[in-house]
């Protein structure tokens, strides 16, 4: 299926999910990809075909180069935050207190 009929498919409920994710720092293009089945240059397209002008300028900057985006680039490992002194909570117990 070629890139506008895959675009043409998803619904709005879809589009929208899409254009959350893609504006969300930490969620990368890969995460998109897996969700829906396509690739970031399709991502590109709909945001392009769904903000305004500015708004896709803005977040065409803000995307451009950064790391967190792409999952090959990106120095997360894990997408969960968990401080040093968090610990396991067992039978909901905080273990070792």
């Amino acid at each position: 299926m070629n890139r506008s009929k895959k675009i043409q498919s998803l619904s709005e409920a879809d589009i929208d999910r899409i254009i959350e994710m893609a504006w969300e720092d930490r969620t990368p293009f890969d995460a998109i990809e897996a969700q829906f089945g396509i690739s970031e240059q399709d991502v590109i397209l709909v945001m392009r075909r769904e903000l305004k002008r500015s708004s896709w300028r803005r977040w065409r900057a803000r995307v451009q180069r950064r790391s967190t985006k792409h999952a090959a680039f990106s120095a997360v490992n894990d997408a969960r935050f968990k401080a040093n002194r968090q610990r396991l909570v067992t039978f909901n117990n905080i273990t070792g207190r």
